[in-house]
Order: C-alpha cells, then structure tokens, then sequence
C-alpha cells in the first residue's frame, strides 16, 4: 500500500519534529513511524467506509420522501438504482471489512452532517445523473459511480479535513494518499468481485505475488535511523556550506529534507543520486517555501559530492553517482 515517496513524507515528519524536540529517542521516533503508517491504512479504511453510510442516507431520504403528505409521483416511485447498489452490499456482507471497523473504532456515526452534506452534493453532479439514466446495473458501474464521488468530492472537502485533524494528527496530510489505495481497492473489487485487505508496505504486495523485492519498511526504518543519528553532523554540514547565513537563521525545514537526502545517499548504494535529489526536491515542493526547490537541489547535490569525494557515498552501479 505505502511506496517509498509516501515513506520518505512519513520519514521526513518524524525528524522535523525530533528537530524541535530533542528529548525525542531514536525508539520514539520509529515508533512514531510505525503509527504513522499504520494511520495511513486506518484512513483508508475509513474512507472506503463511507459507501455504507452515504447509501443509508439515500435510502433514508428516498423512504422519507414517499411517506410525505402529497408525495409526487417520483416519490411514490423513486429510481432505486443507487440505494441498492452492490458496492455498499458487498461491503456490508464482508465480515473481514467489518471487523476491522469495529476492531479499529472506525466509523462516521458522529459525523452525519458530512454524510447529508456529501450526498446533497452528490445528487446535483452530472455525473450522478447519468449514472442514475442509465439502465445498466453492474457492480462494476457501481464501482465507476463511487470512484467519481472519491475523486471529486473530498480532497477539497473543508469540512472532511476539519473531522481528520480533530480525529488523528496524521490524517489530513495522508488523506490525498488514502483516496488513491481506495480507487486502486475499488478497480480491483470491480474485477475481482470481492474486497482484499491491502498489505501495509508496497513491497509486501509485490513479495506476495512472487516478486522479490526489498522490504520498504526496513528502507524507511534504516533511512529514519541513519538520519536520526547524523542529524547534528548533517544540520553542521549544511549551516556550513551556506556563505553569509547565520546559523540560527536557516529554515528547519530545508535543513531536515537535506538530511534526509544525504542520509539516503550515504545508506543506500543501489538507489541513483539523481533518484534521491528528484525525491527530496519534490518533497520540499510541498514542505518548505517557493525558494527552497533551488536551495535544496543546489546545496544537496554539492553535498552528496562531498561525501563522494570522502568516500561515503558509495554506488556501485553505472549511472547511480
């Protein structure tokens, strides 16, 4: 489920916040990765969750509407087509799925102003419309109508960020990441009919198909820990190769992704420097300010030639240096 880049975000975090707590062990920091990771497949869960409850809403609102004093005619006899649809039965029916929500403490009883909300949006789309015209009924249509709804309707969604920050300090920054393991879940419910708990780690999935890969959660483990540990040399190396800035005066955030960067570089021999300095780059893309994609790029491809010339980045591939 988790790739490297969402791995080296998680990473990342965890030493930014070592950066303003020292008190904070190397066992602390990886425990909080762990939680971090775990977070991002409880957000996922969630999310996929919420086919249950958006459903009952309609049904509720559609058996509401019928019982009205002067119903109109399309009350009396309402189209059905997204009340009954299989994704939300399929769900409902997967006993794997529910014991995990109920295990996790997962639900959206507390926030049903989102659901009304969602489904009331929902109903104006174009997209709505024509799922709703047309006469084919499929679990695969179904799949195709929920995918819209979990592409369009919530990472923009304030009132969704709002519920995720109150409810885990991980979330709202996972839940661009979150949304796309539920559309890749949803392609494979629609060809596989059935829904699979995804593997934590990426490569953990590839292992399962017979692929051999290394582990992902030992890469972001060694890399927190190599980080984590040369934090003081790394925050040294980089006031020093700044002429004319003041130590105190560097911005924290660029000093932890150029840590992040050299650490990666110096640790792992079978990963290209030019794949290493694209990462952290884009990284400070969303992480620091519009000046630092420069300043990262610049200072951390200088430094990792450094450490090259000490001898500490080692590559032993053509074309990884």
């Amino acid at each position: 489920m988790l790739n490297r880049r969402i791995l080296r975000i998680k990473a990342f975090q965890i030493l930014f916040s070592y950066a303003g707590n020292r008190s904070m062990t190397l066992e602390d920091a990886l425990a909080a990765l762990d939680a971090s990771c775990e977070a991002t497949r409880d957000l996922y869960l969630l999310m996929l969750s919420i086919v249950g409850p958006l459903t009952a809403e309609a049904a509720r609102r559609t058996e509401a509407a019928s019982h009205k004093f002067n119903p109109t005619e399309e009350e009396l006899h309402p189209n059905l087509k997204f009340v009954n649809n299989a994704l939300a039965t399929l769900l409902a029916e997967d006993p794997d799925f529910q014991k995990l929500l109920e295990r996790k403490k997962l639900s959206w009883e507390q926030d049903d102003a989102l659901v009304h909300d969602l489904y009331e949006t929902v109903k104006t789309r174009a997209y709505y419309a024509a799922y709703m015209a047309d006469p084919e009924i499929s679990l695969a249509q179904d799949v195709r109508l929920f995918k819209k709804i979990f592409e369009k309707e919530f990472e923009d969604n304030d009132a969704l960020r709002a519920i995720l920050e109150d409810r885990c300090a991980f979330w709202a920054h996972d839940l661009p990441y979150a949304l796309s393991c539920v559309i890749r879940s949803l392609d494979e419910i629609a060809k596989e009919g059935r829904w699979a708990y995804p593997p934590l780690y990426q490569s953990d999935m590839l292992a399962a198909e017979g692929k051999s890969v290394d582990s992902d959660r030992a890469f972001v483990h060694k890399l927190l820990t190599v980080a984590f540990g040369r934090f003081d040399e790394y925050y040294g190396k980089v006031a020093g190769s700044v002429e004319g800035w003041d130590r105190d005066r560097l911005f924290v955030t660029d000093i932890v992704i150029i840590a992040m960067g050299l650490a990666e570089a110096e640790t792992f021999p079978e990963i290209p420097v030019k794949v290493t300095i694209n990462e952290y780059v884009e990284l400070s893309k969303y992480f620091s300010t519009p000046k630092s994609r420069s300043f990262v790029n610049g200072l951390l491809d200088r430094l990792i030639k450094e450490s090259a010339a000490e001898g500490r980045v080692n590559k032993s591939g053509k074309g990884l240096l």
